[in-house]
């Protein structure tokens, strides 16, 4: 009998990214992700209030430039670890030309959802800024969209589905990069028609996934 073949050995053997707006589920959806798949997870926000403090005091006394720039050097560090992690980014971390540049050489998932959903499922007590103007999710998204769709290779929507079933298509998906980066891998699964276009490396295209209800 065959020896079992080690479940990151179809994976991509470097950093997996995920990307999105504020409370698109990159946190929960990576972390189920990478305990599915037994390899790292890192929320670089995280990383930035371990080694640097609250990033609302960075912001407050420091500015935004210098949190910018210590958010870039966190990220670089943690997405140029070797072997399969995932690595999951603050919502204004593609602000940073660096930082979209590195993602260039990685498989980059990109979590959306909407306005609604993340009024209602997110605690506002822990996330002021909604709270105190709720339209500013969507203000910034629209800033931001270009950005995102500019990096990533493939969009899940996290308000389509429940959480176990997004990991089980994140997972796949995944393999399936494994084995070929090149390939258009999965037929659509939403209704609306897929949009297909190339980044601008090597051929790879990005798809808009999602689940059936």
């Amino acid at each position: 009998m065959p020896p079992k073949q080690a479940p990151t050995a179809g994976l991509p053997q470097r950093a997996v990214v995920f990307v999105g707006p504020m409370a698109a589920g990159k946190t929960s959806v990576g972390k189920r992700v990478a305990k599915e798949l037994g390899i790292p997870f890192i929320d670089t926000d995280a990383r930035i209030v371990q080694r640097h403090g609250a990033i609302t005091e960075i912001f407050d006394k420091r500015g935004e430039a210098e949190f910018r720039r210590i958010e870039a050097e966190v990220i670089a560090r943690e997405v140029n670890e070797p072997g399969a992690r995932i690595v999951s980014l603050g919502g204004g971390a593609l602000l940073t030309e660096s930082t979209r540049e590195l993602l260039k050489n990685h498989p980059v998932i990109l979590l959306m959802t909407t306005e609604e959903a993340v009024m209602r499922t997110v605690n506002l007590a822990k996330r002021p800024l909604l709270r105190d103007d709720p339209g500013a999710w969507s203000r910034i998204l629209e800033e931001r969209r270009h950005l995102y769709e500019g990096a990533a290779d493939v969009t899940f929507r996290t308000d389509r589905t429940t959480k176990e079933s997004l990991t089980r298509l994140v997972v796949a998906w995944l393999y399936e990069y494994g084995s070929d980066p090149s390939a258009v891998r999965f037929a659509e699964e939403q209704p609306a028609k897929p949009q297909r276009r190339r980044r601008r490396r090597g051929g790879r295209r990005r798809r808009n996934r999602g689940s059936k209800q």
